[in-house]
């Protein structure tokens, strides 16, 4: 059995993971999974580099992995995470240029791949994909749209604040506080919002003090989600 062969046991129930091939049928689902390249990735492995020519389509069966560019000066500059369920590699299969940014694991993951041309061929013969992934690019659209009305707006502490609220909003519990686990590094919040480390650091012990944030071992917990919407409304006016 070749290493492949092994990855994809099961791979039929992985791909139902998928967000957009969550519409289809059991037996469809496995005859996608036919079509797939299955790799393990391991944390801090590249899996795409920027302008690089290459137009494979992947889909994330476990892990999470990011969305950076580095500037000239080597700094971070991070777009967003993407974890199970979702895909990458979209743009370069539908417009045929090279890869917009480098795509990096931040954990061990599996993937499901397939060529630029295999991908159009299932948009074309599975028309509920086709519209999954409208909606998923649109959604996508909206997010940067967003993240780039707050850089032109907010002022930094404000922009740390949206960026927890983004982080809250996946994992919000029905007692209006979410578990951020593992917490997000200082580091990486300020390569999402475009600032150094030491004001992500400052505002981080001022939300501490004032108790809407703190932290639990290797878990950074919101103790009040609506309150930190209520704060990020205020400034943005929406």
């Amino acid at each position: 059995m070749t290493a492949n062969q092994r990855l994809s046991g099961g791979t039929g129930y992985a791909l139902e993971r998928i967000e957009i091939f969550k519409g289809l049928e059991a037996r469809e689902i496995e005859r996608l999974s036919q079509r797939m390249h299955w790799r393990n990735y391991t944390a801090q492995q590249q899996i795409i580099g920027h302008q690089e020519v290459s137009t494979d389509v992947y889909f994330m069966v476990s892990g999470t992995v990011r969305v950076i560019l580095f500037s000239s000066a080597g700094k971070e500059v991070a777009f967003r995470d993407i974890s199970a369920g979702e895909c990458f590699g979209e743009f370069s299969a539908i417009d045929g240029a090279p890869r917009s940014a480098n795509v990096i694991a931040l954990t061990d993951v599996m993937i499901g791949s397939v060529p630029a041309e295999t991908f159009r061929t299932i948009l074309e013969e599975y028309p509920p994909v086709s519209m999954a992934m409208l909606t998923y690019l649109t959604r996508l659209v909206r997010s940067l749209s967003e993240r780039i009305f707050e850089f032109s707006t907010l002022a930094v502490k404000n922009r740390i604040h949206s960026e927890l609220l983004r982080l809250a909003r996946d994992n919000v519990g029905d007692d209006n506080t979410a578990h951020l686990s593992p917490a997000p590094t200082h580091a990486d919040i300020a390569s999402r919002i475009s600032t150094h480390r030491e004001a992500v650091t400052r505002e981080l012990n001022d939300l501490t003090k004032s108790g809407l944030i703190k932290r639990d071992g290797r878990t950074l917990i919101v103790s009040d989600v609506a309150e930190l919407e209520r704060m990020v409304h205020e400034v943005s006016g929406d």
